[in-house]
């Protein structure tokens, strides 16, 4: 008589990983990269009204997530103060949208005690980003270039991180801030996002190749540390996602998260070679 081998055979049985919610992510990526080429192309008014109100439903996540409660006529207040800073922006400029950003913390600060500094940082935050992403675009059709470049830089490291880490699997990158996060996955995204990038560096710039390939690098890992930062700011308030307006991703936070540090140091590397007022040049042209 053959022995049963109840527990035995299980332990030798390989891991299927689920790939069901592949469809949705694909789909969704697909709609968000045609918005995102749409209004980067068109620029002016088109593109600060996509990115102010992107970035205005980011605050709107982080509102509910830091309130742990539905959104309140103060909170959508603030949400409006945000979208607003970037509308400004490009008529009006800094100081307007400054003053936005000043009211919305006003705001902030007659609401509950326990959470505004993590509103007032919610507020700079997605401001700062919005006036960032319109600096990069600047007027010119190099901003489309830039946007491109960022873009592939971070969508490639994210695509090529979630594929490579739920087929390898192996050690864990951060289990104690986000479990499912592997080795594997980081080293493939760095990888793929980095030869991405530096592949548009060298057909859309003329700038030495060596450059592309740090700028890239450089983007593909912040947008890896933005990741696993939002992990744990969502860890500490125990969500699992900011939302769910975005099939097979969650919410704009969650989409968004790999993009933060990347844009700050397009926009760092742009004003530093060449000021703000030429972002898009200062990156892309050395």
């Amino acid at each position: 008589m053959s022995k049963s081998k109840g527990p035995a055979s299980s332990q030798n049985t390989p891991v299927r990983r689920s790939w069901a919610d592949v469809g949705p992510r694909l789909v969704s990526a697909l709609v968000l990269i045609a918005l995102t080429v749409v209004s980067l192309y068109l620029g002016g008014l088109w593109f600060a009204l996509v990115v102010s109100a992107v970035f205005a439903g980011c605050y709107r996540e982080w509102e509910t997530m830091v309130s742990r409660q539905p959104i309140t006529p103060r909170g959508i207040a603030i949400v409006a103060l945000v979208a607003l800073s970037g509308v400004v922006f490009p008529f009006f400029g800094f100081v307007w949208s400054l003053a936005a950003v000043a009211i919305a913390c006003g705001v902030a600060l007659t609401m509950g005690r326990g959470e505004i500094l993590w509103r007032i940082v919610g507020i700079v935050l997605f401001s700062a980003l919005t006036i960032s992403a319109l600096l990069m675009r600047g007027a010119g059709d190099l901003g489309i270039v830039a946007g491109v470049f960022l873009g592939t830089c971070v969508w490639m490291t994210d695509s090529a991180a979630f594929f490579t880490g739920r087929q390898i699997g192996g050690e864990k990158l951060a289990p104690a801030i986000s479990p499912s996060k592997t080795w594997s996955g980081a080293l493939g995204g760095l990888a793929l996002g980095t030869i991405a990038g530096l592949a548009v560096w060298m057909v859309l710039t003329p700038s030495p190749w060596w450059i592309g390939l740090i700028i890239a690098a450089s983007i593909s890992v912040l947008g890896q540390v933005g990741d696993l930062t939002e992990s744990s700011i969502k860890r500490w308030f125990r969500i699992k996602d900011t939302g769910d307006i975005i099939p097979g991703h969650g919410g704009l936070m969650d989409r968004l998260d790999s993009l933060t540090f990347g844009l700050f140091l397009v926009v760092i590397i742009g004003a530093a070679h060449q000021g703000f007022g030429s972002v898009a040049e200062g990156l892309l042209h050395w």
